[in-house]
């Protein structure tokens, strides 16, 4: 896309977010634009009748003295009386502008969480979507200024072009050579800014990687849920080393910026030096010669130099709109990104079971050639439960999220009562399912939003799914009960669970949400087997009469299970309850489980 229409799109853009959420704006705009010609007015016009009015008073021809000191007094008092004028109008603009700049910073960034948020879960594992993440982040924060930081520019042109054409007035009657100097002069500083424009351009896009890698290091390290690890094994000297590399990298590239730019800036400036020089010398000229009057003098003077201005201000802000256009386009591609899953239309069937089935499903990940699954069949009725084991790297995790739809399958289908998934619609889709993965996450939100994610549940609710889960007395016991939140990022008095009050959380959650098909993959991996046992047994009571789907690697927290599918080489191998798998002579799941039951014997004698 040409800068141009990049431009032009942004502009539209930003245009019709103000308009939307803070029209205010574009009333400040309207005032600036007042406080600059006022301004204006101030230096260039009222200045010269000052003068020639001090000149006749100088002079002293005849009764003109009296007559020009009551002028010279009302001038004056008009150049008081605007300068107060515009330094209110400025004062009450800028204090709305800043709000409403502070406003959009916020707002943009709630859109590109929103945004991230909305994405297919794939989308979160993909490298340059990240970085396309990163980019949006830091093009509407560090280098556009969003709307403010384009609007501002916009509106820049706006004034300038209006006071320009005022000037040129100006400067047509009194000294016109001027103009073509001021022109010459302004398309050689153009070419120079253009060139600042694109060195700063190309840094940013180098920029993106290593500004992703600085905020990890520096920002994401210094979380004290890292604190224990980096103790114990004496880490900071390699946090530290990593952080001051990049660091480096980000000065290097800093620097050859303002190296590449330090030319230009140079030319720009003897440029400018030259162009005033030339100007001076013509307009003095023109009032020795008393080809003009020394108020006239003035007066040109100040309308050369506002018109320089002028010209210099529209070439920046339209480089500058180009240039931060093209941050500001990063965010606009990022918000772009089309959920590659899209949804269907179909409504699940208002039935109290479901029944499951993976027909002929192949599946790879994306950018991967190899298969995780292939040609996976079973099916799943209703009520049942279901025990998935195997080794790392069969493909059990995988199952599941193909099952919760963070991906789709590569061939193949699954089936919920016989229909597609593809076929529900998401929302509908993701009400069937609650599941618990072994890296759940726990928010720095209370324990009744970590629960319901809603402050509004009402206790008797809470408090059901605590017992069921044996937290209730845990909860009765914390600062704020309920209501007590997790962690300390954002209250001093919060609290951090211990591993299995985490769990019996987390656990609390999926019971909370009573979907009717209900999943557990290894939450409880760092327990001791006897304590995931009992967890698992305590669990598949809850869920009595759901679709209930374990993943373990302890085999003997299955065994309740009604039937066991067996994963290896990307496949399910063996499928069968318990009392059958461990009948097949060397079967996977008879090797797998007698392994175990003799390392569990061994380990409780030698404890």
């Amino acid at each position: 896309m040409h800068k141009e229409k990049i431009s032009l799109k942004v502009i539209r853009h930003m245009l019709s977010e103000t308009a939307r959420n803070k029209p205010q704006l574009f009333f400040c705009y309207f005032i600036n634009l007042l406080v600059e010609i006022i301004r204006k007015i101030q230096i260039i016009i009222i200045p010269k009748f000052i003068i020639d009015e001090l000149l006749l008073v100088y002079n002293g021809r005849g009764g003109a003295s009296e007559e020009s000191l009551k002028k010279i007094i009302f001038y004056v008092a008009v150049l008081l009386g605007l300068m107060l004028l515009g330094n209110l109008l400025q004062s009450i603009t800028d204090r709305i502008t800043s709000c409403v700049r502070e406003w959009f910073n916020e707002y943009f960034q709630v859109k590109i969480t929103e945004q991230t948020m909305s994405l297919d879960f794939e989308c979160t594992e993909d490298p340059e979507i990240l970085d396309q993440m990163n980019k949006a982040k830091e093009g509407m924060d560090w280098y556009s200024g969003n709307v403010c930081g384009i609007l501002d520019q916009f509106f820049s042109i706006v004034t300038n072009v209006i006071v320009l054409a005022g000037v040129i007035a100006v400067i047509w009657k009194t000294s016109p050579l001027i103009i073509p100097i001021e022109v010459l002069s302004l398309a050689v500083i153009s070419f120079f800014n253009k060139k600042i424009r694109q060195i700063e351009i190309q840094s940013f896009q180098q920029l993106s990687k290593e500004n992703r890698i600085f905020s990890y290091l520096f920002f994401e390290i210094s979380n004290f849920n890292f604190g224990k690890d980096i103790r114990l094994y004496n880490s900071s000297e390699l946090f530290n080393k990593s952080a001051n590399e990049h660091l480096d990298k980000e000065m290097k590239s800093w620097i050859n910026q303002a190296e590449g730019s330090k030319k230009q800036q140079y030319s720009i400036n003897i440029v400018n030096a030259l162009s005033n020089g030339v100007s001076y010398i013509y307009i003095g000229y023109q009032a020795i010669r008393k080809i003009i009057t020394l108020g006239d003098f003035s007066m040109g003077i100040s309308a050369s130099n506002t018109f320089s201005q002028c010209c210099d201000n529209i070439v920046m802000a339209i480089q500058e709109i180009i240039k931060r256009s093209n941050y500001v386009n990063e965010y606009l591609k990022y918000m772009e990104y089309p959920g590659t899953i899209p949804s269907g239309v179909e409504k699940v069937k208002d039935v109290k079971g479901h029944e499951i089935e993976f027909r002929n499903v192949f599946f790879k990940y994306p950018r991967s050639q190899d298969y995780i699954l292939k040609n996976i069949n079973i099916k799943i009725p209703s009520g049942q439960h279901l025990a998935v084991v195997g080794l790392n790297g069969a493909g059990k995790t995988t199952f599941i999220k193909l099952l919760c739809r963070l991906y789709d399958v590569t061939a193949g289908e699954i089936l919920i009562d016989g229909i597609n998934i593809k076929e529900y619609q998401k929302d509908e889709y993701i009400k069937l399912i609650a599941v618990l993965f072994q890296d759940f996450k726990l928010f720095a939100f209370s324990l009744r939003e970590n629960i319901s994610f809603n402050n509004k549940t009402p206790d008797e609710d809470i408090d059901r799914v605590l017992k069921l889960v044996g937290l209730y007395d845990d909860a009765q016991k914390l600062p704020a009960k309920n209501d007590t939140c997790l962690y300390k990022e954002f209250d001093k008095d919060g609290v951090d669970l211990s591993g299995g009050q985490k769990q019996k959380t987390a656990i609390a959650r999926v019971i909370y949400k009573d979907a009717p098909i209900v999943i557990l993959d290894e939450p409880t991996a760092a327990l001791d087997p006897f304590a995931e046992a009992e967890i698992y047994e305590g669990f598949n009571k809850m869920v009595r009469g759901k679709t209930a789907i374990y993943i373990s690697h302890r085999l003997s927290s299955c065994k309740f299970c009604d039937q066991i599918a067996v994963f290896s080489d990307n496949t399910i191998k063996e499928y069968g309850s318990h009392s059958e798998l461990i009948n097949i002579k060397d079967g996977i799941y008879q090797k797998m489980f007698t392994t175990q039951a003799r390392q569990y014997r061994k380990n409780k004698l030698e404890n």
